[in-house]
């Protein structure tokens, strides 16, 4: 299999195809979420202040890029998961910048001709997409916002790949924690949820409160605050809460180093994140 931390990047894309996108990545605004991810994954699209940032967080938890590299894990096996349960189609929203292997790559491992749908709000990452995503028949990218889920709704790309009378993989995964609680980002997930059909799956991770060092909180609020977009921690309460239109699939929420067990992790983590997979059930009638 692809090293999950194998990122690529647009100078990997053919030099007449990087005209748009190059000139997206010559004036950034500040460290970015979706770039200091990069950046924690080994990745090549980062700046010096998104590098930076990550190296804050880095030195309150020693162990960031293993959670990182764990989350992006847990987002392949959900997929591989959902796939073998016969979905052949996945909205990922938050998308960031392209991994390899990549949603549409672990899902075509099992069901060849899956459809992909990329979600997300920052034009950079969307126009990244765009370019490395070109020439893939079922597979499309969109600028969204997840605080406005109706405009993806509308959006012409959803359209034409995603049918939500058949079952569909839903995929929030490190996205949550960026959405305050006025935003709420209950509603955002709700919305997608109502809409699915039966055997449809929704997977999610997020940072939680629970478990983690008051300190570390701290430090992470206050490089977020110098970011695009906050950090939020919530409790595992408050995180389950997000699973309320689909039941939980065993092991339930778990730590995403250890997902699909619930086993903890050898030792403590400075910083916890939780994950989860849930299914909406097949009986009762869809809640519209």
């Amino acid at each position: 299999m692809a090293d999950p931390t194998e990122q690529p990047s647009y100078r990997d894309v053919p030099v007449g195809d990087q005209g748009e996108l190059a000139s997206a990545w010559t004036s950034p605004a500040g460290p970015s979420p979706a770039r200091i991810y990069d950046y924690l994954l080994g990745g090549k699209d980062n700046y010096a202040a998104d590098r930076a940032a990550a190296e804050k967080v880095l030195s309150v938890v020693p162990h960031g890029r293993g959670i990182a590299r764990a989350n992006r894990r847990f987002l392949l096996r959900a997929v591989r998961y959902m796939a073998g349960q016969g979905i052949a189609q996945f909205i990922e929203l938050g998308t960031g910048l392209p991994t390899r292997p990549a949603v549409h790559e672990a899902a075509r491992s099992l069901v060849p001709d899956a459809r992909v749908l990329y979600v997300d709000n920052d034009p950079t990452v969307t126009v990244h997409n765009h370019a490395l995503l070109a020439g893939h028949e079922g597979i499309e990218a969109v600028l969204g916002d997840l605080r406005e889920p109706y405009g993806i709704f509308a959006s012409p790309e959803l359209e034409r790949l995603i049918d939500f009378d058949q079952p569909t993989g839903v995929l929030f995964v490190a996205v949550l924690h960026f959405i305050p609680p006025e935003d709420d980002p209950e509603s955002t997930v709700r919305a997608f949820t109502k809409y699915l059909a039966p055997g449809s799956h929704l997977a999610l991770s997020h940072v939680t409160s629970d478990g983690t060092d008051p300190d570390v909180i701290g430090a992470i609020d206050d490089v977020y605050k110098a970011a695009s977009t906050p950090a939020v921690f919530r409790t595992a309460d408050q995180i389950r809460a997000f699973f309320a239109d689909v039941d939980l699939i065993p092991p339930g929420l778990a730590d995403v180093t250890a997902w699909p067990r619930v086993s903890p992790p050898a030792q403590r983590p400075a910083l916890r994140v939780l994950a989860g997979v849930g299914r909406r059930p097949a009986a009762g009638s869809r809640r519209w």
